[in-house]
């Protein structure tokens, strides 16, 4: 099931290398790392129970069945590489059927994201976006933001009076190592040996391939780099690293709507500063809080802490259950729990925040807006979105995100939104103070 995949407790299954052909017979594990060149002596299984299946499925099929399957896939998976006529059939199928997307995107823009990843020439992309949308002068306004984030969420932490000052001491640990990345990295991917033509496309690719996972066998039993970025510079997203307790804000996250600026405090507090509170909310999410101030997974809670954060957690997950965006299919509250612990704590860290950088001064009103106003209409202006029927069942069906409707309906769990627009018993979107969950 979704929700056990997402379980940091069942999901560190670690062995050794030597112990596999005992533990998973029946398989030829030497000659299935042979190729890839990598000898780590010990591995972690994230899911051991379809293992045993999956060597009875490839040993129960003839070679010529599993000739036909791999055929079928390396074409439909570089669909992107091939002749037009092969990518629209591919299109007519994952695009149409299951998305819902009637056109394919154009030529360069597949182009430009096939090249976008992090393995490929993703960074070489990304100095370029850097050099043309992204001043220093950003980067600095948005470390500081961060930092006024970190100092809230700190002050928030003191006053839980669901946690115990033992927990407390342990959060603000982490709380204080977490390392924020901000637009891109310090030091740019080298691409010295990789070799690129301009007129062979799917040698090109084969060569980046090949630079990659040659780079990956290099630096496999080193000491790991904690200076390495997991997304590229150019990605509209933000990420939480439990294993390395980091907070990482690409450049093309921090422009409108999130962030600008020349923008209005309560507008980038709303926006951006909501992101860095729901990523510094992953750190201490139902998965998150089980890893301490070092990426270390292992219990730093006192059993009485921990119960009374899994009550509101509970209270979370059904709130969200209840979400309906298509009749019939329901929001996972489970399944998306951590990123909705995320958002309703990230728009309490970022609005405590905002209402520090006042420093007790009314905010002003603007276009008729109060700050209030303005810090909670930021916060839905970024999850407006245009999706397809099929697009949002998909998500539904595995995603960990709520809908972008229901995400913007975080608020609702905070007084400061009642408020802000006079929101009343009998108004649609009302929930009584006893079912507005707090955590963070």
């Amino acid at each position: 099931p979704r929700e056990k995949r997402r379980n940091r407790d069942l999901t560190l299954n670690q062995i050794k290398r030597e112990d596999l052909a005992k533990e998973y017979p029946n398989f030829d594990w030497d000659t299935f790392f042979e190729p890839s060149g990598y000898k780590v002596p010990l591995l972690n299984i994230t899911q051991p129970e379809p293992v045993n299946d999956a060597i009875a499925l490839i040993n129960g099929l003839s070679l010529d069945d599993w000739k036909s399957y791999l055929t079928y896939h390396a074409v439909s998976n570089n669909s992107d590489l091939l002749a037009e006529n092969v990518y629209n059939a591919n299109f007519e199928f994952y695009g149409k059927t299951l998305s819902g997307q009637q056109e394919p995107r154009a030529r360069w823009k597949r182009a430009v994201s096939e090249m976008s990843g992090t393995e490929s020439l993703g960074f070489a992309i990304g100095k370029v976006y850097v050099d043309r949308y992204f001043p220093e002068s950003s980067k600095a306004q948005m470390s500081e933001l961060v930092e006024n984030l970190r100092k809230a969420l700190g002050q928030r932490i003191d006053n839980l009076d669901w946690m115990g000052d033992e927990t407390k001491v342990a959060a603000k640990e982490k709380l204080a190592a977490f390392n924020p990345k901000i637009g891109y990295p310090d030091v740019w991917q080298d691409f010295t040996g990789l070799e690129i033509s301009a007129n062979d496309l799917v040698s090109n690719i084969h060569n980046i391939r090949e630079f990659f996972q040659a780079e990956s066998v290099e630096q496999e039993l080193k000491k790991t780099d904690r200076n390495r970025w997991g997304m590229t510079p150019q990605r509209v997203n933000a990420y939480y690293n439990p294993s390395f307790n980091e907070i990482v804000f690409p450049a093309a996250i921090l422009q409108p709507p999130f962030f600008d600026p020349n923008a209005d405090p309560a507008v980038n507090y709303g926006g951006i500063g909501a992101v860095i509170g729901h990523e510094m909310g992953h750190g201490f999410d139902d998965q998150g809080s089980k890893s301490d101030a070092n990426g270390i997974q292992r219990n730093w809670w006192t059993e009485e802490d921990r119960a009374a954060f899994e009550k509101k957690a509970d209270m979370l997950a059904e709130q969200y259950s209840q979400y309906e965006p298509i009749e019939g299919n329901f929001v996972n509250g489970r399944n998306s729990l951590g990123e909705n612990i995320g958002d309703v704590g990230g728009i309490a860290m970022a609005y405590h925040a905002y209402k520090l950088s006042l420093n007790g001064k009314e905010a002003p009103v603007i276009d008729g807006l109060t700050g209030d106003q303005r810090f909670f209409l930021a916060w839905a202006q970024v999850w407006r979105e245009k999706r397809t029927e099929e697009s949002m069942l998909n998500q539904l069906r595995g995603g960990t995100h709520a809908p972008g409707r229901f995400r913007a309906l975080a608020p609702r769990n905070h007084d400061a939104w009642y408020e802000a627009f006079d929101v009343k018993e009998g108004d649609e979107l009302y929930l009584p103070p006893e079912q507005r969950v707090r955590i963070w």
